[in-house]
């Protein structure tokens, strides 16, 4: 029997998230968090669960305040341009190829509260900018000469016919001074200046555009909503926000604006009002007072018939546009028709102050499982989320929320009070850690734990101890931690990625300027003290977005920020070789053209490293003749979420993905293996909902096993490789013995797990934290709820 040990000393502070925007074709949601980093979420093929496909880590010392998406033209994604303002006064767009974070907009010298990009507009007219913007942050004179030279080839030319230009996306930048700013979003690495609006009395707090983009609206701190020409920057009205005098004035925060193509603009401000008024004339039509602090986010539904608001109570509230009969009811000739905007519902999942709201409609296709009659089993306990799956559907919109308390929450546009929010991240930003068992330091385990600014090298104890909580499951104990070393980043750099080698001897880590690698030692004078001393790398190697340390600890492989991977030699620290990943393998000596590289995985002798980039393609090298030796294509479309060389065979590389798919390759032999062949697309019902996404697998050390555990944030399984998969009678999968797939526990386990980690032939280690535990660390109160009888 496996016999698990728990450990929840680990420090685990997610980052709250501070803005969220949808991507230009309604597909993926990017979310900032307080600590500069940028998560994209989308839905992962051939299931509705979201899946966060990339993490790119952007400064923490300049803090997001307001995201943007805008369509990239005929050259870019689909998905469109993403950009970020900062309190700091500066515009970034973040690439999502090369994973990096570039200014396009130096700091305007005062801080930048909200953007928003003018709706696009499919009339063509001639964008050409004026001569007089020059300087940072407008057109520069080199581009001015260009458009000369064009211009004097084109009087030459009578023949010539003069081409339409398509009009570049605008983007409106609500400042602290007062000022609305519009840029121009061109092809370049920078914005182009356009103009400023007329300066106000408070801050510029919100900022949006007319559907038809003639007119900008802009909310401030003096308790002002404002409306603009956008064509000639002149204010057409202004709204008095505050509710018979209540908190009106220098009091009232307009935090968000809405406006809708049915005229209607909305606001929400720091009374906790969501008022609706109407655009053309600037009168209130309907205000609800609902939100019991400020109301912080609005968003609105595709159709533009409902809208959402969400505030630093927590909740997230629907509004519905409604239509009633004015007049008498007998009269049908003299009766109109009032339209109203009405209260329905409300949800309260966060726990603390909700910060932004988006909608995105999944384009993702849904693959139904094979046609088979399937034996079905009852059960004790009503099976884990199914309520989400009877809503969210292939273009079904969802509404995404999340604030102070870093999760995010998914729910049903149409169906808003009928069904509970699913949490898309029930373990946001987990703590990357690793264990090496049988060290060089008498076989002792050690455990790397990653923090933000800083490595820790534990050792680990354990004692037994029987879990009430896992009665049904995998008897143990606690497994406790004493620190050894901390090694503290230079100027408090951010760690992206770090490594420990199976020996315990070496660990490694990179910051955004380069990595570094580290020697362990231990001094048996009396009590054993450790020590810590810096190793050399070979000059100038590229940060890296992932390390790993070949099975001897000979090697440290690097995978660099320039899309190569480097192989250094850690005992004379020099450079081995340089692999450029490429779909063709004769292109091995062109200039890197693939994205970078975010996971890898070695084999236990030392033959196969395969690499991973962040859409999911898989490159397999061999290290011993040092040459690429296969490209695998993104499976079924989704992104690689775990994988590894189980001891039993270092040829299979064993991966899993986004959705929630389990493939084994014949690595040797440059196909998929006989057990995916078989059973990959027939592995059992309650297998395809597996309790979250798959984060991690873990094997067991033996060489004679064949298993592997699976698992997520949520619960675990073991699949047996040499087993064949029974799915005539899915009972099996509790208690069968026979069958591929087994349950290692029939409930969910408490908390949030973070990692699995395998010590033994027999011992299995969880890294387990109960969220609430997680919820007390967090800077942000949570908001007060009064319990009832009290």
């Amino acid at each position: 029997m496996l016999e698990a040990y728990k450990n929840s000393s680990i420090d685990w502070k997610p980052s709250p998230v501070v803005a969220l925007a949808t991507s230009a074709d309604d597909s993926q949601v990017a979310a900032a968090r307080e600590d500069g980093s940028l998560e994209i979420w989308l839905v992962s093929p051939g299931s509705v669960g979201w899946h966060c496909q990339l993490t790119i880590h952007g400064d923490p010392d300049s803090r997001v305040s307001s995201l943007v998406w805008c369509r990239a033209g005929s050259k870019g994604l689909p998905c469109g341009r993403l950009f970020s303002a900062s309190i700091d006064g500066s515009v970034s767009e973040w690439d999502l190829f090369d994973l990096k974070q570039k200014t396009v907009l130096g700091s305007i010298g005062v801080s930048i509260w909200q953007m928003a990009v003018a709706p696009f507009n499919d009339n063509v007219v001639d964008t050409k900018p004026k001569s007089e913007h020059f300087g940072n942050g407008f057109l520069n004179d080199k581009l001015n000469k260009l458009d000369d030279d064009e211009t004097s080839e084109n009087e030459d030319d009578s023949d010539s016919v003069e081409q339409p230009v398509i009009e570049l996306p605008r983007l409106a930048i609500g400042c602290d001074d007062g000022c609305v700013r519009i840029y121009s979003i061109s092809d370049s690495d920078e914005l182009i200046y356009t103009k400023s609006l007329p300066r106000v009395s408070g801050r510029v707090l919100s900022v949006t555009w007319s559907p038809d983009a003639n007119m900008i609206y802009s909310g401030s701190s003096d308790g002002f909503i404002r409306c603009w020409d956008a064509k000639y920057g002149h204010e057409i009205y202004r709204i008095t926000v505050g509710l018979g005098g209540s908190g009106s004035g220098p009091d009232l925060c307009v935090w968000s604006l809405l406006s809708l193509r049915c005229g209607t603009l909305v606001s929400a401000d720091s009374t906790g009002s969501v008022q609706f008024w109407d655009s053309q004339h600037g009168t209130l039509l309907q205000a609800h007072s609902l939100h019991k602090g400020d109301a912080n986010a609005l968003a609105a539904a595709p159709s533009h018939n409902r809208v959402f608001s969400a505030g630093s109570d927590g909740q997230v509230i629907l509004y519905k546009l409604s239509s009633e009969k004015v007049g008498p009811s007998d009269d049908k000739a003299s009766s109109t028709m009032m339209k109203k905007w009405i209260y329905v519902g409300y949800v309260r999942a966060h726990t603390h102050d909700v910060r932004a709201l988006t909608v995105a409609v999944p384009i993702s296709r849904e693959d139904p499982l094979p046609d088979e009659k399937v034996k079905r089993i009852r059960h004790s306990e009503k099976p884990i989320e199914f309520s989400y799956h009877k809503w969210a559907h292939l273009g079904v919109p969802m509404l995404i929320s999340a604030g102070d308390d870093t999760k995010l929450f998914a729910y049903s546009v149409k169906e808003f009070s009928n069904f509970p929010p699913h949490d898309i991240c029930p373990a946001p930003q987990r703590v990357p850690i690793q264990l090496v068992q049988n060290t060089v330091f008498n076989k002792k385990p050690l455990l790397l734990v990653q923090a933000s600014h800083w490595l820790d090298i534990a050792c680990v104890r354990t004692k037994c101890v029987a879990f009430p909580d896992m009665a049904c499951g995998p008897s143990g104990g606690h497994a406790m931690t004493d620190l050894l070393a901390r090694v503290k980043t230079k100027a408090s750099r951010k760690i992206i990625c770090s490594a420990i080698s199976n020996s315990g001897a070496f660990f490694a880590y990179s910051d955004h300027v380069k990595p570094s690698l580290f020697e362990l030692k231990m001094h048996e004078v009396g009590k054993s003290t450790w020590t810590v001393k810096k190793r050399q790398l070979p000059q100038k190697l590229p940060f890296a977005h992932s390390m790993v340390f070949s099975f001897d600890s000979s090697r440290l492989m690097i995978a660099g920020q320039d899309r190569r991977i480097y192989v250094v030699d850690v005992g004379s620290s020099q450079l081995v070789h340089t692999f450029t990943p490429c779909r063709e393998l004769h292109d091995e000596q062109l200039p890197p053209s693939e994205p970078p590289i975010t996971r890898m995985f070695t084999s236990s002798d030392g033959q196969w490293l395969a690499a991973v980039n962040c859409f999911g393609d898989v490159y397999i090298f061999n290290l011993e003749i040092l040459r690429q030796h296969w490209f695998i294509s993104r499976l079924d479309g989704a992104s690689v979420t775990a994988g590894g060389f189980p001891p039993r065979n270092n040829n299979v590389l064993i991966v899993t993905t986004s959705s929630n798919q389990v493939y084994a390759f014949d690595v040797e032999a440059r196909q998929l293996g006989e057990w995916s062949m078989q059973h990959t697309f027939v592995l059992p019902k309650r297998y395809q909902e597996f309790p979250g996404e798959v984060i991690g697998l873990s094997f067991l050390p033996s060489s004679n096993s064949s298993s592997v555990i699976v698992y997520s944030a949520r619960a675990m399984c073991l699949i047996d490789f040499g087993m064949p998969v029974d799915r005539e009678d899915e009972s099996e999968l509790v208690n069968g013995q026979d069958t591929a797939l087994r349950n290692l526990q029939s409930t969910p386990i408490k908390g949030r797990l973070k990692r699995l980690l395998r010590d033994g032939q027999t011992e299995t280690k969880l890294n387990d934290k109960p969220w609430m535990e997680v919820v007390k660390t967090f800077d942000a109160a949570p908001v007060h709820r009064h319990v009832f009888g009290t």
